[in-house]
């Protein structure tokens, strides 16, 4: 029985086991949008197609899965642009679906047409323009393998309208061959060896991990790993949550602005073992004093991050679970050499815990202003382990990085290599519509809540009860405490003039608003706000002037950390 492309399309979504989409319908689409009428596949209509990556890619950071958005031609695709570009710095797993004219138009500059495939071409692991129906089947297959598999990332394919239209008999393929893209997923063993030896040798071992560690579901192998060596473990922002803070080996969050001990560890250490990391700018500082003293085993499945922007001792290509496993078995070989590195490396450990108890991560109370980052401890204190939380990017996004103390992994969803304002609410949409029954809470600062604020109206839609911290200082924060710092307090279009009342924006979309500007009332704002059904907006008027610190200056080491401002 033969099929048209659109049904063909939701026929290959269901079996790549796509439960939820999120997108914006519009006249290139129209024929797939009325084809979901009869579908299983559930559809959640955001207010705007950048929302609906960003909700795609909050369900797939949460679940695993690949995540699933589609968007009509011209404006509606090139609104995707930024979710895209998001996905991919932060290698989510998404396949996009756009619409576009039909293929004798295109090229015409035709009402609405856009060439999205040379737009989205830097930011995509790859994507198709179909012009055969007969080929749609084979490229979805395609799309999805190479979304999920080696450095995950996002795909997209762009649909014309006639091919949507068109029909032909309806096969899925079983398997995907694709020349050229055979990503290595088992590490060297020759290479595992030599590491193991670098590790037995080494005195002040520190492992530096990534959002590979998220990605690769490799949190148990990580906390064995560490527990047999007994190292210090810091994470990158993207590998918050693969290591529990609350681990004695634990050195929380490293770089521009990570704790004291963390960066000072990296400084002084003998061996770094770089997990799933791409020694981002933001984490290495001053690249030339990164880690001087150190060498370097870098474990990626992605072999264009080895050496890119570091030197590099040893390379790993592989799988970080698999990789993980093998070090541990071949630790487990040399238990008698192991158990003398653990008693040699002792010094090491009390040597970090005194960089611990000398700078800890702290801030200074105050009783009549309400600090932001109470407010992070006091929504840690309130809600589970298992609670999701999604941040926006800026002041609010590194106070929730230093002082929320994540235990499991996928419960930290935030814009990392981008730094996208806005991700945050939509990513929030995404993970409590993978996980109705769990508590979801997005942190937010007042200017990137209003970048996608338009979101409450889907939540309230859905019933969706996605919790919303604004941390409202009025400002643009986070450029502000630079313009505080290095230009002489020139404020320069930083400020938000205009305050919003966000109870009432809240209570216009039929949400509810709680607010509250003293620090006796930030526990009961937080408790009533976890305790209302539905979507909540909890808005703390918090200190305006308030910066993050510590902090490693542009173009400074990480040993060069300014403590306080």
């Amino acid at each position: 029985m033969k099929k048209t492309g659109s049904k063909i399309l939701l026929e290959c979504l269901k079996l790549e086991g796509v439960d939820t989409i999120f997108g914006y319908p519009g006249g290139t689409v129209i024929n797939i949008y009325d084809d979901l009428m009869d579908s299983p596949i559930r559809h959640i209509l955001t207010r705007h197609e950048q929302a609906a990556v960003h909700a795609a890619d909050g369900y797939a950071r949460a679940t695993g899965k690949v995540g699933v958005a589609i968007a009509t031609s011209g404006p509606g695709a090139t609104n995707t642009v930024t979710g895209i570009a998001t996905a991919y710095m932060d290698s989510t797993p998404l396949v996009i679906i756009t619409g576009q004219v039909p293929t004798p138009l295109i090229g015409n500059d035709a009402f609405q047409e856009a060439d999205i495939i040379g737009i989205t071409r830097p930011i995509t692991k790859h994507n198709y323009l179909v012009k055969d129906v007969r080929d749609l089947a084979r490229i979805i297959k395609q799309a999805f393998y190479i979304a999920r598999t080696g450095r995950p990332g996002p795909v997209l394919i762009d649909l014309p309208k006639d091919v949507q239209i068109d029909t032909t008999t309806f096969a899925y393929p079983e398997k995907v061959e694709i020349r050229g893209y055979k990503p290595t997923y088992s590490g060297n063993l020759r290479q595992v060896e030599k590491a193991v030896r670098m590790i037995l040798d080494a005195r002040k071992p520190v492992i530096y991990v990534g959002g590979g560690a998220s990605l690769t579901d490799a949190s148990d192998e990580l906390k064995e790993f560490a527990e047999k060596i007994q190292a210090p473990v810091t994470t990158t922002l993207m590998g918050m949550a693969s290591f529990p803070r609350k681990h004695p080996l634990s050195l929380g969050m490293l770089g521009m602005h990570g704790t004291f001990y963390a960066n000072m560890a990296v400084t002084n250490s003998d061996l770094l073992i770089a997990v799933g990391a791409r020694f981002d700018d933001r984490v290495t500082g001053k690249a030339a004093t990164f880690a001087p003293h150190a060498k370097i085993i870098h474990i990626d499945i992605d072999p264009t991050s080895i050496k890119k922007n570091v030197r590099v001792d040893l390379p790993i290509v592989g799988d970080l679970k698999d990789v993980l496993k093998k070090m541990i078995q071949k630790l487990g070989n040399s238990e008698e050499k192991l158990s003398e590195t653990v008693q040699e490396t002792s010094f090491w450990r009390e040597e970090v815990a005194g960089w611990k108890s000398q700078h800890p991560m702290s801030y200074k109370s105050s009783e009549s202003e309400i600090k932001p980052q109470f407010v992070i401890e006091k929504i840690r204190e309130l809600t589970a382990d298992d609670a999701i939380i999604t941040t926006e990017v800026g002041q609010h996004q590194m106070w929730t990085a230093q002082f929320f103390d994540f235990m499991r992994p996928r419960t930290f969803l935030t814009s990392g290599g981008l730094g996208t304002m806005g991700f945050g609410l939509p990513g929030a949409l995404g993970a409590q519509s993978a996980f109705p029954d769990r508590q979801v809470i997005d942190i937010s600062g007042d200017g990137s809540f209003q970048m996608n604020s338009q979101e409450l109206a889907t939540l309230v839609q859905y019933r969706l009860p996605v919790k919303i911290a604004i941390l409202n200082n009025n400002f643009l924060g986070m450029v502000r405490q630079w313009q505080q710092l290095f230009f002489n307090r020139r404020y320069s279009q930083t400020c938000m003039e205009l305050p919003i009342d966000f109870v009432k924006l809240a209570e216009a979309y039929g949400a509810t608003g709680l607010r509250a500007s003293t620090p006796g009332e930030v526990e009961d704002v937080i408790r009533k706000g976890l305790e209302t059904p539905g979507p909540v907006i909890m808005e703390f008027k918090v200190s305006r002037e308030e910066n993050v610190m510590p902090m490693v200056p542009a173009g400074a080491g990480l040993n060069e950390m300014v403590l306080a401002s």
